[in-house]
């Protein structure tokens, strides 16, 4: 009877200890299928592979694995590595949002997690400061992102369900979608903000900025005779900038320039008109002039119009979301908050 008895307990223990293996390898195999994703390279790789096992010998990690071993790739990829000039660069420039994304998990998920990794590998402060400051300039974002969408709905037509455009280079050339120009308009405003530290953290500086965005992109809807069908005809503004009721018609004729609707939009969305002036002409106008001597916008660079246009939009929509695609904020464009909040 003994014998039986400890012949139970070795299957029982070598079964458990298969099912750990295999488990592990299940885990390994999800991770590495992660990294490949990624592109990661191997250096940071295998680092975070090495810190997820530590860390796991020694504390107990809840949840989803992949989760964590995305907080681990995060942690390496943050650390510098050597250039080809011989110095080095902070991280391998491999985003969090496409750490995010090829994870599945959401941004709360991952924000509180963090903490708990922080807390778990006795992190530096500085490394928790950069953290906090990522998340702080997250949620500043996404109260700003739940302004955005009302206010531009009540500036153009209810974006519809449209099947998404593929723009390759034979598809370019097609006039622009409601859907499209939510999206570009709020990727304009996400990277302008990251170009301007002197209104960093400040809400009501980045409201401003965003009626800017929204007064540029509305001008030029007005000059592109393919976007007036995109306007919202009962939007308040129409009369007081001097259009007619006839607007809507082919041969109707706006004035060169566009108007500036940012004092009306303050009125109606309770800015402060003063403030959002002086943040147009003193930040948003030089900025987007960059972004046009870059030729990253295309359009009439003395006006600052025409990348609405059939001709130009298609490669300034492609600019701005192969260089900013991967902004953090760029989340909030793909899924709302009060959802799941992945990525």
């Amino acid at each position: 009877m003994l014998g039986e008895e400890e012949d139970g307990e070795s299957r029982a223990v070598g079964a458990a200890a298969f099912s750990v293996q295999a488990e592990e390898g299940d885990t390994r195999q999800r991770y590495e299928e992660l990294c490949s994703s990624l592109n990661m390279d191997g250096r940071a790789r295998c680092e975070a592979w090495l810190s997820y096992q530590n860390m796991k010998r020694n504390f107990t990690l809840e949840g989803n694995d992949l989760h964590w071993l995305a907080r681990a790739l995060y942690m390496a990829c943050r650390k510098a590595v050597p250039t080809v000039s011989k110095g080095t660069a902070e991280g391998n420039y491999v985003s969090l949002t496409r750490i995010l994304c090829c994870s599945e998990q959401s941004l709360i998920e991952f924000f509180n997690k963090m903490k708990k990794w922080e807390d778990m590998a006795n992190l530096p402060a500085q490394f928790r400061e950069r953290t906090e400051r990522i998340e702080r300039n997250f949620t500043i974002s996404a109260v700003i992102f739940k302004k955005y969408k009302p206010i531009f709905q009540g500036i153009f037509r209810y974006p519809q369900d449209q099947p998404r455009q593929q723009r390759g280079r034979k598809q370019r050339r097609q006039p622009c979608t409601v859907t499209e120009v939510l999206q570009f308009c709020w990727v304009l405003f996400v990277h302008a903000k990251g170009n301007f530290p002197m209104i960093s953290d400040d809400l009501v500086n980045y409201c401003h900025l965003l009626l800017c965005a929204l007064d540029l992109v509305y001008g030029n809807a007005l000059q592109c005779p393919n976007c007036k069908e995109l306007l919202n005809p009962n939007f308040k503004v129409f009369l007081i900038v001097g259009l007619t009721e006839d607007f809507h018609n082919k041969d109707y004729k706006v004035s060169s320039d566009p108007p500036c609707i940012i004092e009306k939009l303050c009125s109606l969305y309770y800015g402060l008109a003063l403030e959002a002036k002086g943040i147009k002409e003193h930040f948003w106008k030089p900025y987007i002039r960059k972004i046009f001597d870059k030729k990253l916008l295309k359009g009439k660079d003395e006006n600052l119009t025409g990348f609405l246009d059939p001709g130009s939009f298609g490669d300034s929509f492609l600019s701005v979301q192969e260089r900013w695609c991967f902004v953090l904020d760029y989340c909030l464009l793909l899924t709302p908050l009060n959802s799941s909040g992945r990525c």
